[in-house]
């Protein structure tokens, strides 16, 4: 028997070592995460996600509404913590193992692609040459997926809790099925792979972007052979069936149990239009009225439609109203819209980080995560590199489609760092093919294809890294640093970051409402009301900055402006909770009890798990006594 040459032998071992490679520095990473402050969330999507999974724990289902913000992520966690405890290290652990397998998925469609395609080598005589020449899209595989594990915004987003890295491996995992030789045969892996989506999106829905490659793949094979369009039309059916069931439990709760019509969830509308409204710049800006952080972002919209239409909406209608509002915009601004989605193009491929979470830098100063590579880098060798792949390698064309795809979902909405981390297993396979090209070129000196690599480069090089001259940009991660080390009483740190965030932007209402939670938790009331004025005469409907002054003349005492400031409140959003008991606390303190108990009663209803609410309310009926 013929033994296997020792290259061939290691070939198969290699995407074992990659994941093993890969995964063992994820875990790293997991357990300097667990040191770190920043383990479990305090603001932001990430707390969104672990508040609701913790609600569902609690048996908080509200069946009443349809779905606003995507649950499946929410209720992953639920279950893992349901089994295994409240900790968020086993979420971050099954995430590592995810990120280690889009290693091997890179390194997978990268063989298979550069192989079928017979991209292997130009012509040579140096015997090194010809041999790394031979074992090309092996070397691009696994430089690639060295590669992944070494981009810095996914190491961040692989440990923490969000639903980012199940949907890139699950979008990835789907198209390494498509590249294959024996792609898809079986109508039963339509069904699965359809599944899977489904699933998927119950947590990102933008997964479904990958939808029309499978269907392009089928009417591939059907303009092959022609006989076989019924069996091909089946599978179609069989995967349109998969998402179906994938997302049921979405539709099911909200046609069936919320008798409202959302197929997934209702927040498709508030993002339609905070990614265009007159004030939109590509990234995700919030129009006057709406804070930032998802909870808060959802509950503003709800009440803004509702505070519109005089009267309570069912979800659909509290996204169809945001909806017509952006369809608006773009019917009757028609030129300033297009040039909107233009700048949406442009910042998908720009090298400024737009990380809405501010995670990546938080986690880099906490020294949880290692210096590597970062978008604007892999962008500026993969556009070359696309090019070149397109006209050497036919094949690569699906990862060209790949990337192209989740891009134009993105330009409905905007942009930011873990919505274009689907895009970078393929930029890192077209980077890395495109530097072997020029490695080769150069060895066979072959000077005019040198010329045309160093040429796009530098094109693509000034493409990506066109300067963001918007200073609230680059205010950001200051901001909201600051907001973190503010969350965690960390108060010099949280001076320092929102002070550069001011320097920034001196006249963002929200920095400037953070800054006066600063100086409220220093103890300087004065300080504060000063900055909740300047908020207020930003944002005159600033709900934050009305309640903050409400409770600095409730501690003074001075009740009848502390009531005042919590009525204003109120007028903004009449259904949030703390307010009303806000107004309780401020009624009980002016011996009003029969206004107080209307009002404690009111909080109760829109929130009744609050130990605060019934200990108000147990006080009030004391003093009725």
């Amino acid at each position: 028997m013929k033994a296997r040459p020792l290259v061939s032998r290691f070939s198969l071992w290699e995407p074992y070592l990659l994941f093993a490679t890969v995964l063992l520095l994820c875990i790293c990473t997991l357990v300097r995460l667990v040191d770190s402050p920043l383990l479990l969330p305090l603001r932001g999507d990430m707390q969104f996600y672990n508040d609701w999974a913790q609600r569902i724990l609690r048996g908080e289902i509200n069946g009443t509404f349809a779905f606003y913000g995507l649950p499946g992520y929410a209720y992953l966690l639920a279950f893992l913590y349901k089994i295994l405890g409240y900790n968020a290290f086993v979420p971050g652990l099954l995430q590592a193992g995810l990120n280690a397998g889009i290693a091997v998925l890179i390194y997978q469609m990268s063989v298979s692609i550069l192989t079928a395609s017979g991209a292997t080598a130009l012509e040579s005589t140096s015997t090194f040459s010809k041999f790394t020449n031979r074992n090309r899209a092996r070397a691009v595989g696994a430089i690639a997926a060295v590669g992944w594990a070494a981009f810095v915004p996914a190491q961040a987003y692989a440990v923490i809790l969000m639903p980012t890295i199940w949907f890139v491996f699950v979008f990835w995992f789907v198209v390494w099925r498509i590249t294959q030789k024996n792609a898809i045969t079986k109508g039963k892996e339509y069904l699965l792979l359809g599944l899977l989506v489904g699933l998927t999106a119950t947590a990102v829905a933008t997964i479904l972007a990958v939808v029309p490659l499978i269907f392009a793949a089928l009417l591939l094979r059907i303009g092959i052979d022609k006989s076989i369009w019924r069996v091909l039309v089946a599978r179609a059916l069989l995967f349109v069936a998969g998402i179906s069931l994938g997302t049921s439990p979405c539709w099911i709760h909200n046609y069936f149990l919320a008798r409202d019509p959302v197929f997934l969830s209702a927040h498709s509308g508030i993002n339609f239009w905070i990614g265009n409204h007159p004030g939109a710049i590509g990234y995700p800006r919030f129009p006057p009225g709406l804070r930032a952080g998802q909870a808060a972002m959802l509950q503003d919209s709800i009440a803004q439609a509702e505070a519109a239409a005089g009267h309570s909406l069912k979800r659909a209608e509290v996204s169809a109203y945001w909806s017509a509002q952006a369809k608006n915009y773009a019917a009757t601004h028609t030129g300033s819209w297009l040039k909107l989605l233009a700048l949406k193009l442009r910042n998908f491929w720009s090298s400024f980080q737009y990380d809405d979470l501010s995670i990546i830098t938080s986690l880099r100063e906490q020294g949880v995560i290692l210096p590597g590579l970062y978008f604007g880098v892999v962008a500026a060798f993969a556009i070359p590199g696309m090019l070149f792949a397109c006209w050497m390698a036919p094949q690569s064309r699906w990862l060209i489609a790949a990337v192209a795809l989740p891009l134009f979902a993105l330009l409905a909405v905007f942009i930011t760092e873990r919505y274009r981390l689907v895009a970078i297993p393929g930029l890192l396979i077209f980077a890395v093919f495109g530097l072997s090209t020029f490695r080769q070129a150069c060895a066979a000196n072959r000077l005019f294809t040198v010329a045309i690599y160093l040429l796009l480069l530098l094109g693509s090089t000034l493409f990506v890294s066109w300067p963001q001259r918007d200073p609230s940009l680059w205010a950001l991660d200051a901001y909201n640093s600051g907001w973190q080390a503010l969350e965690s009483n960390n108060l010099p740190l949280a001076e320092r970051k929102l002070a550069t965030a001011y320097a920034y932007v001196p006249d963002n209402s929200e920095t400037l409402f953070a800054l006066g939670n600063l100086r409220l938790a220093e103890n300087d009331p004065a300080a504060a009301q000063s900055f909740y004025r300047a908020v207020l005469n930003l944002d005159p409907q600033h709900k934050g900055a009305f309640n903050n002054l409400g409770v600095i003349a409730l501690d003074a005492k001075e009740y009848g402006e502390a009531e005042n400031w919590f009525r204003r409140a109120e007028d903004v959003d009449p259904r949030n909770a703390k307010t009303h008991f806000l107004i309780a606390k401020t009624l009980l303190a002016k011996n009003n009890r029969g206004a107080a108990q209307v009002e404690i009663n009111t909080a109760i209803r829109l929130k009744p798990d609050q130990p605060e609410f019934k200990e108000l309310k147990k006080r009030i009926e004391e003093n009725s006594q």
